[in-house]
């Protein structure tokens, strides 16, 4: 139970409050109204589908005694506290009830289009391999401790942020690795969150449908950095930045955090030299502060040692030494869903990957074409309600670096998958493609075409277990589906 007084001490009040609702033992936190919660404070959110104004009455039914609201209630016999803007208060006043969270643990943000998951759960590894014990919030999963739940998205808003990482500190995790999303920053979601180090992976066009430019995207993600490290005489933050990527070193104007740069192509503090590529690990030597270090790794290309490079620098700027953190390598597992092989009757490498921007795709098959031996095959399609300019480059990058591209559905949710495969065509000559709008059926296809020592790359979904089409949200997991493969005379069953 907290006040009112104390929960709204940080927020921008626009009207006096009277002093019997100051005193409102407050018991729970809501933003839904449908949510029965006894003693609760409801923080109205103007959000795209639901104006939380309008649910105010529904909330004072299920236990609310007080609405945080940016316009007076229709009912004004409702006690309520206007403020600007409630999103932000939210931020505020989770941070509070659940007792600043964040500053009881060391935080790792993780934000950029490709390599966030990888990045976080690299940290995870890390962190419990040095005898620590982790937490993840992200797109596969969350995780406290040894325990994980599902997400809904990969940066959940700020009360459930803070809820998460309450429970972590309950768990006694003791660094929390969070993956952060543009639309996460661009909407307050890390608002209240002490960042102790952030990390920059790379900027490629994704989300443009949200965002509108490169620039507006650009400038979410910088958000992450802008304000890291103002606090310079009473903490030590670190901005982890691939040095690699114009935008990262743009990015190093905007914080005034400590900055530790890392690249892979000659340039940054922490650097990778002379990666070797093989179907089963990468190695190369790590430079860092005129040392060397000869390191093998089962991640597989030279972007999995960029999200290497970024999981290490990032517990450099927590304060572990490089020597430290070296011998932990060779045991670090690949990642669910990033570049995840999976076996089959076929005897084929079939791959599976997350890979769904321009460039994230580029770089898989990039590293695929160093190790194959034969013809490549990718199964490969673009979700519906989303950015609808990368379609053609998600197909002219397969079809420039596969042999044979089979175009299939990705999630079209309300979009007709016809109009996306088309969209994906639309300014291609070339004519090395099948288009097979049934995910599975276009995943046997590939199969069907591959002789040993082929590649099949299914890009786009990697570690997700559903597919929605429409308002249907069927299960499907491309390695399921991989594994269930029969031959029987060159037909799928």
């Amino acid at each position: 139970m907290m006040d009112v007084r104390t929960l709204i001490k940080h927020c921008f009040l626009m009207a006096p409050i009277e002093e019997k609702v100051k005193k409102l033992e407050i018991q729970h936190l809501m933003k839904d109204s449908r949510i029965v919660a006894q003693n609760g404070m409801f923080i109205a959110i103007k959000g795209a589908n639901c104006d939380g104004h309008t649910k105010i009455a529904e909330a004072m039914k299920n236990g609310a005694v007080v609405a945080v609201v940016e316009e007076v209630p229709q009912d004004s016999s409702i006690p309520y506290i206007i403020v600007p803007d409630t999103t932000r208060a939210l931020a505020q006043i989770s941070a509070i009830f659940y007792g600043q969270p964040s500053q009881a643990m060391q935080v790792i943000g993780v934000t950029g289009t490709n390599g966030k998951t990888t990045v976080t759960q690299l940290i995870g590894q890390l962190v419990e391999s040095l005898g620590g014990t982790p937490g993840v919030i992200g797109t596969i999963h969350n995780r406290i401790a040894d325990q994980t739940r599902k997400t809904v998205n990969t940066t959940p808003d700020s009360l459930c942020m803070q809820e998460l990482l309450a429970e972590m500190v309950a768990a006694e995790v003791n660094i929390a690795a969070l993956e952060v999303s543009s639309h996460g920053l661009y909407g307050g979601r890390t608002w209240g969150i002490d960042f102790d180090v952030a990390v920059f992976t790379n900027l490629t066009q994704d989300h443009l449908d949200y965002h509108g430019s490169m620039e507006n995207y650009f400038q979410a993600k910088s958000l992450l950095f802008s304000q890291l490290g103002n606090l310079a005489a009473t903490e030590n933050k670190y901005a982890v930045i691939n040095w690699d990527d114009p935008y990262g070193q743009r990015l190093c104007q905007l914080t005034s955090a400590n900055i530790l740069t890392y690249g892979c192509h000659g340039e940054g503090m922490l650097q990778a030299v002379d990666c070797e590529i093989a179907s089963n690990q990468t190695q190369f030597t790590l430079m860092y502060l005129d040392q060397s270090y000869q390191v093998s790794t089962a991640l597989i290309g030279e972007f999995n040692v960029a999200n290497l490079l970024a999981a290490i620098g990032a517990m450099i700027g927590l304060g572990y030494d490089i020597e430290t953190l070296i011998p932990l390598i060779p045991a670090l597992k690949p990642i669910s869903g990033r570049f995840q092989t999976v076996k089959n009757r076929k005897q084929v490498t079939a791959i599976v990957d997350y890979a769904h921007t321009p460039d994230g795709l580029e770089k898989v098959l990039q590293t695929i074409q160093a190790i194959a031996q034969q013809k490549i095959y990718c199964v490969v399609g673009c979700g519906g309600d989303r950015d609808k300019t990368k379609r053609p480059l998600m197909a002219d990058v397969a079809l420039r670096y596969a042999d044979q591209a089979i175009f299939t559905m990705d999630n079209p949710r309300s979009e007709d998958p016809v109009r996306i495969t088309e969209d994906m065509i639309a300014q291609t000559d070339k004519t090395n493609y099948d288009i097979v709008l049934d995910r599975q059926a276009a995943i046997f296809h590939a199969l069907n075409l591959a002789r040993p020592g082929d590649i099949v790359l299914v890009a786009g979904k990697g570690h997700e277990t559903t597919q929605t089409i429409g308002q249907q949200i069927n299960h499907f997991d491309d390695r399921e589906v991989i594994r269930s493969y029969q031959i029987s005379e060159g037909v799928p069953r």
